[in-house]
């Protein structure tokens, strides 16, 4: 039998080496494919605007949030197109960490017959964890998972938590009306791990009011840039000196599908125990805090 010549182990590095510069060209070309891809923006004015005060502007909003803990009861008013409306009940608390603002919520199945928890925390590295009441064990959610449908209720985690407010790149498309009020307009661009799982999102196009800098709408656009979903804010509250959103719609715009997040009862400048925001606690039955109050509009 014929022998093999021996390799040396300068051929080995050789070869090892070009497979990891084959490897490293692959994933670069696929990164420069995905952002040659990207939706262009609408600029709102002749020149394109200044991206400074843009990311000022940016900054400042996601820099925003309540002071103090705070509970929300709320109501999902499932609204199909054809067939019935539902109302599922459920509750948040939330706080802010270090690592960006964070809640916990609960919400029922439209049968009733289950409860789904989740903790999430948002920021330029957000996470998630999900508890079914009927499984054991508490999971962390991955990006395959946000768009899924909570509790079959038609909204999905990533637009209760939002992550896309804290995408890193983006443009400042400049000003605009939505709804009669004067609204600033940016185009985000999602992450390479996020278009990857979702190709059907290809940016969010987010108005946030020019007055106060808070969430008007959010519209998850197609490659086509095209509206896939439209989140918008309908109403907000005041609670003592403090402004809370008391409702926000989510429509699916090829089904026409609605779900309606209504605040019923609030609770706020609370002060909870951390422990309530970590994995391990979801496994856990909480009641909402005595000071609630009930809301009217």
């Amino acid at each position: 039998m014929q022998r093999l010549a021996p390799v040396s182990f300068r051929q080995i590095r050789y070869w090892v080496c070009l497979f990891c510069a084959f490897s490293v060209l692959g994933v670069s070309l696929a990164e420069a494919q995905h952002k040659s891809n990207r939706l262009r923006p609408r600029y709102l004015s002749n020149e394109a605007p200044d991206q400074e005060r843009g990311r000022e502007i940016i900054s400042h909003f996601q820099k925003l949030g309540l002071a103090g803990d705070y509970f929300f009861g709320f109501d999902l008013e499932v609204l199909p197109r054809r067939g019935k409306r539902t109302v599922v009940p459920g509750n948040m608390w939330g706080t802010r960490l270090d690592l960006g603002p964070t809640f916990r919520a609960e919400i029922a199945s439209p049968s009733g017959d289950s409860v789904e928890r989740f903790l999430a925390v948002n920021g330029p590295e957000p996470l998630t964890w999900r508890k079914i009441a009927a499984e054991q064990g508490v999971t962390e959610v991955d990006q395959n998972q946000l768009l899924d449908s909570i509790a079959g209720t038609g909204i999905s985690l990533f637009e209760l938590q939002m992550p896309f407010i804290y995408w890193p790149e983006f443009v400042y498309e400049g000003t605009t009306e939505i709804r009669g009020r004067a609204v600033h307009a940016f185009l985000m661009h999602p992450p390479d791990d996020f278009a990857a799982a979702h190709p059907q999102i290809a940016g969010v196009r987010l108005h946030l009011d020019a007055k106060f800098h808070a969430l008007m709408q959010a519209v998850f656009l197609d490659e086509n840039e095209e509206p896939e979903r439209k989140m918008t804010v309908l109403d907000l509250k005041k609670l003592g000196d403090q402004w809370i959103v008391k409702s926000i719609e989510v429509r699916d715009e090829k089904t026409r599908d609605k779900v309606r997040f209504e605040v019923t009862r609030a609770a706020l400048d609370l002060n909870f125990s951390a422990a309530l925001f970590t994995p391990e606690f979801l496994t856990q039955e909480i009641s909402p805090p005595e000071s609630v109050q009930r809301l009217g509009w």
